[in-house]
This record gives C-alpha cells, structure tokens and sequence, in this order.
C-alpha cells in the first residue's frame, strides 16, 4: 500500500515541503531513497524502537520510502516522526484519511518520544502558504510555530499521541499565542540601562548619533573605560522591532536552533559579541550542513566586536560585503544560499598592544612604530565601512562616586526614533534605505548638502586635520544624522563641527 506524508526541509531561511512516499509490499528490504543524509538513514533504527516501546511494531515487509523532490539534501533527524506515521499508515496501523492535510516534523527518541527540531518557523509558514490544516511537531517547539496564525499548530509529546490523533482514539488541542498581545508586552522588557553609565557623555552621544543613523561605530580607549559596558546598551536606545523584522529575525534564530520552548516570538533586537578566535565561517556562516553565521543572528541587531585588531584578517575582510549589501551570499559548488545580515556594526579596541596610549594617567611603553603597526592590522576598507570613530578616556573617581543617576535609555531611545521616523519620511519612496547610513552618493547629494558655513568649515578640516577622503562623505552622513536629531532641515555648521569629531583614525599623526 502507498501512502504519502508530508514533511519540509529547511534552506537558508525558508522552507520547502518534501513529500515522504511510503509503499509497503511483498519482501524483507527497507529502501531509503531521495537524497538522505546520515542523519536521515539513522532514522529506521530509532522509529524501529520507538514503535516497539509503545507497543506497535513495523511490518515484516518490504519497505520503501522516498523522499520527494528528490534533488533536495533532506538533512537532521526530524523526519523521523513523518516516516514512522507514513510506515504505520501504509502497512494500516493507522488511518490515512488525514494525512494529507497536515505537515509533521519530529525527532523520535528511543522511547517514543519527541525530541526538539530546528526551523519551526520557516517550516509553519510554508505550511500555511501551501494551505495545510495543520502542522504536527515536538511540544518544544509548539509556541514559535503558533506565531502563524490560520494554521492548526498541535504541540506533542510521544508517537502515541500523534497515532491515537489519526485513528480517531483522541484529540488535540491547538496551541494558541495572541502574537501581537505577547509582542507588545515584551518590546519594552530591558534588563538594563544607559542610566548605569557614569560619566562618558561624548561616547553616549556618539553612540545616539550612531543609533539614530544606523552608522556602524568603533571606540577606542584604554582597559576599563567602559567600551564593553556601553556597546550592550547600544540596542536599549535603538528603535523597537517592528512585527515584521521580529518575524525575520525570529526566523534566522528558528534555523539555528537558539528559540527555547517558551519563546515564542523574539521581540528585543539582537546583540551578538563573538570572541576574537571566530572562524570565517562560524562569522558569515555556510559549512557542511548550512547554517546561519554571527552576522545574521545580529540582522535587526547589533554585531559586537570588542578588541578589533585581535580578530583574523580573513575573519574581518570577509564582513566588508555585506557591511555594504546587507546580505550574505553563501555559494559552494552544491548549493548557494542567501542569508540576511543588515546590522549595525560596534567595535572596540585598546589604542595599542599595551593599551595606554593618549592615556591622560599613565604613560604608553610600546616601542615607536608599535602603535601604528598595531592599528593597520583593521584594513581601510573595512575602516572607511565604519562612520562613527570615538575616543575614550577613563572616568574620574567623582564621576564615578556621584550617586546621580544618568539619563536612561529611555529619553535617549524617545529621540532616535524621532530621528528615524524623519529619515523614514524622507526615503519612503527609496527601496532598501531606511536610515542616513544607507545612503547612495546620489541621496547623499540630494539630502546632506551643507550650508555655505558649514562646506568651509569641512573644507578647512580637510586641510588643515590631514582628513583621507573617505572621510568626506561619512562626515556628510553623520552630520545628516546629527541634524534630524535636531530637527533642523539643513545641515548646519555646528553639525558638520561635531561630525568631524567623530573622524579620529583619519587624522593624520593620530598614532604618531
């Protein structure tokens, strides 16, 4: 007997549905075809014990199962629990009449029971947009896949369950998450603040310049100054997730396997720190089994790297693409997969291998030439990707013992999304920009053209600060940002001032 069961395989982000053909007949083999891989062709072992753990047992019989389309690698274990219900249905154990109405996923533990899969986002959507009743998976996962509404979604424990549900024995409830209610409650949760920053009231407003532009940012100060504990507040400032980008963002983190069952939609934006020995391809993502890299986990966030210089080259010079396309193309001779990566980048580093030098306190004990040699480790091209660069000196002991509070990060959260609702106003009919960082040569004549005042103050800082050119026009664009902040219409010269405050590696003689 014939019987057709649908299951889905997961690539990049999105989902397709496979269809897992299962005829029983006269003989004694088991055939798994369809392009499976280790973790599939273990898969007859583990659904032959579960089945016999709950009493059932598979036919003695020749079984042969196809995994359709059959050019797609179905990878992992989860579809375990589609080819025991499909075995049992083709050899009459359980009723089929319904089968084709649902989409099932799981990993079947020895026992029966079901263990956690990944990409159950991606996969609900697809079910929904292919008109599935319903979608059968591990309990664990039962919350992010009922973010989908118009879609049945049962959360099961053990392979009894999901036989008793078809043959008519029991019934299942449907989970049910009210999206946007348990989305607007947890927007606001933040575990911490700006107000817990003493001091360093240049860096926050660089950091406010940076969130309101989406400008990428690296600080560059001694140990102790505060680099870390200001860049995990920079996504507390930033503009709340929309519904959308929490879906998108949602869906990257379902693929990787990183939602917990209580989860059900990721509604603060992402901040990722990497540690310093990160691979290229644990960065960008890919490998064998393809999967998403650092930078797309931070899509909608922020991707943190604290000492910059420490990273591998190979390692920094492969973020320059999609700093620039907001994307990562991952191509190797079996399959090509494109993952989103629009982040806001935040570096930190010492200023020198010893960490002291410009200190104001103690006194820099690297060699002449060190320094230098220490900085030109960060490439110009990734340098000239980063429009934001800021020094930062130790906070005094006064500082520190005030027992005032800081401003929070809610006042300065309420002024970057005023400035981004300009910027949104101002590129409506632009596809693919939505902040002044984004900003083509085109736009940027159009929108950050300074005042009289202002073109002479930026062309005497040229000359005068030795500024490379690469600075001119990050100088325009976070003088843009500085001026919607404002609320001023035009680029003013106390705006261009600050904005070249914001250029320290381009000066030349910097690191002496």
């Amino acid at each position: 007997m014939l019987v057709k069961v649908y299951g889905s395989a997961v690539q990049g982000i999105n989902a397709t549905i496979v269809t897992i053909e299962v005829n029983v007949s006269q003989g004694i083999k088991f055939m798994l075809v369809g392009l499976p891989d280790s973790a599939v062709k273990e898969s007859h072992e583990r659904i032959v014990s579960a089945l016999g753990y709950t009493g059932h047992k598979l036919p003695r019989k020749q079984i042969v199962v196809n995994m359709a389309p059959a050019d797609i690698r179905k990878e992992g274990s989860a579809y375990d629990l589609p080819m025991a219900v499909g075995m049992l249905a083709a050899s009459e154990n359980i009723r089929n009449e319904e089968l084709d109405k649902y989409v099932i996923m799981g990993e079947l533990s020895l026992d029966g029971g079901l263990q956690p899969i990944k990409g159950a986002l991606p996969i609900a959507i697809k079910a929904r947009e292919e008109g599935f009743k319903g979608f059968i998976v591990p309990k664990q996962n039962a919350r992010e896949a009922a973010v989908v509404n118009n879609l049945d979604v049962y959360g099961i424990e053990n392979i009894t369950e999901v036989i008793d549900f078809f043959n008519g024995k029991s019934s299942l409830e449907p989970v049910v998450v009210n999206t946007r209610e348990e989305f607007s409650g947890n927007i606001n949760l933040l575990d911490i603040d700006f107000a817990d920053v003493k001091g360093q009231e240049s860096v926050k407003r660089a950091l406010e310049v940076a969130a309101a532009g989406g400008h990428n940012i690296i600080m560059i100060g001694p140990p102790g100054a505060g680099k870390s504990m200001m860049a995990k507040r920079l996504p507390t400032i930033l503009p709340p997730l929309t519904l959308h980008e929490a879906l998108e963002t949602t869906k990257i983190h379902s693929v990787a396997g990183n939602i917990d069952s209580n989860t059900s939609l990721i509604a603060q934006r992402p901040f990722r720190s990497p540690h310093h020995t990160i691979s290229d391809v644990a960065l960008v993502g890919g490998g064998t089994f393809p999967q998403p890299g650092e930078i797309s986990l931070a899509h909608n966030g922020v991707l943190f790297l604290d000492e910059l210089p420490e990273f591998k080259r190979t390692v920094l010079e492969v973020m320059r693409q999609p700093l620039e396309d907001r994307k990562i193309c991952i191509s190797r001779a079996k399959f090509a997969i494109d993952y989103p990566a629009s982040f806001m980048l935040v570096a930190s580093m010492n200023p020198c291998p010893c960490g002291y030098y410009n200190h104001p306190d103690r006194d820099c004990v690297c060699a002449p030439g060190i320094v230098q040699k220490y900085l030109s480790r960060i490439s110009g091209p990734l340098l000239d990707r980063i429009d934001i660069h800021i020094e930062i000196v130790p906070v005094p002991f006064e500082k520190l013992a005030e027992m005032d509070a800081a401003e929070n990060s809610a006042a300065i959260r309420e002024r970057v999304i005023k400035a981004r609702e300009i910027q949104a106003f101002r590129f409506r009919d632009v596809d693919g920009v939505y902040c002044n960082a984004q900003m083509s040569s085109k736009l940027q004549r159009e929108y950050a053209s300074p005042d009289k005042a202002g073109s002479e103050l930026l062309k005497n800082a040229m000359q005068r600060l030795n500024l490379s050119a690469r600075a001119y026009d990050r100088i325009l664009k976070v003088s843009r940002t500085i001026a919607d902040l404002d609320d001023s219409e035009n680029i003013l010269s106390q705006h261009i001032a600050e904005a070249i405050n914001y250029r320290n590696l381009d000066r030349e003689g910097w690191a002496g």
